[in-house]
């Protein structure tokens, strides 16, 4: 998660807001996170728990798991 200062917002609200309209952004106040802005659309996924994301540890994932977490990583790798 990118942080900017309060600041920053202020001062450059654009650049805030586009990196927001890519990933959650943390807003700093006197250097502490004080606050998170995301996009309607994030937000609304929060608020409906629909996440279908998980967390495992690798070691319980079966080989099929294990296979397509691998392929997903490339993929990612990839394309960047």
């Amino acid at each position: 998660m990118r942080q900017f200062s309060s600041t920053e917002l202020a001062n450059n609200t654009g650049d805030v807001l586009a990196a927001a309209a890519q990933e959650p952004v943390q807003i700093a106040r006197h250097g502490k996170p004080r606050f998170v802005m995301l996009t309607t659309e994030q937000y609304a996924k929060l608020q409906s728990g629909h996440d279908t994301r998980r967390s495992v540890h690798v070691e319980d994932l079966d080989d099929a798991e294990a296979a397509d977490l691998i392929a997903r990583l490339q993929e990612s790798i990839d394309n960047d």
